[in-house]
């Protein structure tokens, strides 16, 4: 396979190294919008929510399969499925592309569920990121926190939590920033008389290399707007 790299960053530079381990080719590698983009199989691409826009058009234009690790754009997702569809292209999207953060959300999903019922547990995510993230929350807690929203009736919506000061109907996210940390999110909840959690940490980011090449190996069989559960879950 041959892979384009759009943002070369932590990610991009390890996207590299793996996909030259397993055998694949690197067709190009573009760090800013003025690259040059030469023909590829697919593109992956980890870059700021505004440039991940622009380069999907100019990947669609190109009619060129689209793998996306970058977050904080999803507020225009149903436009994105619109273009997708207009292009009748190929565009996989995942807030994390770890196989075991994938098991985590369905876990949480399911967590969720059996939470619902009791009223007595308030539910909190914690997520902890390298100083060198941008985004905050994370766009896997934020994945996360939408899994339980779907089951948890009495919530409607979440928010970052600064002072723990939040509405009852308010799901919080606390975020931090330190040095060296991969990743790691925490979905608690907390009663008064015990507390549940569930959690995964990240020990390096070789985990979203593959499963970002995984993505970009799945994808150009298919058209249509994918995340990771449609490879971990096919119909």
């Amino acid at each position: 396979m041959n892979i384009g790299i759009v943002g070369y960053g932590k990610m991009g530079r390890l996207i590299e190294v793996e996909a030259k381990t397993l055998g694949h080719s690197i067709a190009f590698i573009a760090n800013s919008p003025d690259s040059e983009w030469k023909e590829a199989d697919v593109l992956i691409e980890f870059t700021q929510p505004d440039a991940m826009l622009e380069n999907l058009e100019r990947a669609l234009l190109n009619k060129i399969p689209f793998v996306t690790g970058t977050t904080g754009w999803h507020e225009h997702l149903e436009k994105v499925k619109d273009k997708v569809k207009e292009y009748d292209g190929s565009f996989f999207h995942a807030s994390n592309f770890s196989l075991g953060v994938n098991i985590f959300f369905e876990m949480n999903r399911q967590l969720a569920q059996v939470m619902s019922k009791y009223r007595d547990y308030k539910v909190h995510i914690e997520e902890t990121h390298h100083t060198e993230k941008k985004d905050s929350p994370s766009g896997t807690a934020i994945t996360a926190a939408q899994g339980i929203l779907e089951s948890q009736v009495f919530l409607n919506r979440w928010a970052t939590d600064h002072h723990g000061d939040h509405e009852p109907e308010v799901l919080p996210i606390t975020s931090h920033r330190l040095p060296e940390v991969p990743g790691t999110h925490i979905v608690k909840y907390e009663s008064d008389i015990d507390c549940l959690s569930l959690s995964h940490e990240a020990k390096n980011r070789k985990g979203f290399a593959h499963g970002a090449i995984l993505a970009a190996s799945w994808l150009p069989s298919h058209k249509g707007v994918f995340t990771m559960k449609d490879i971990l879950t096919p119909h």
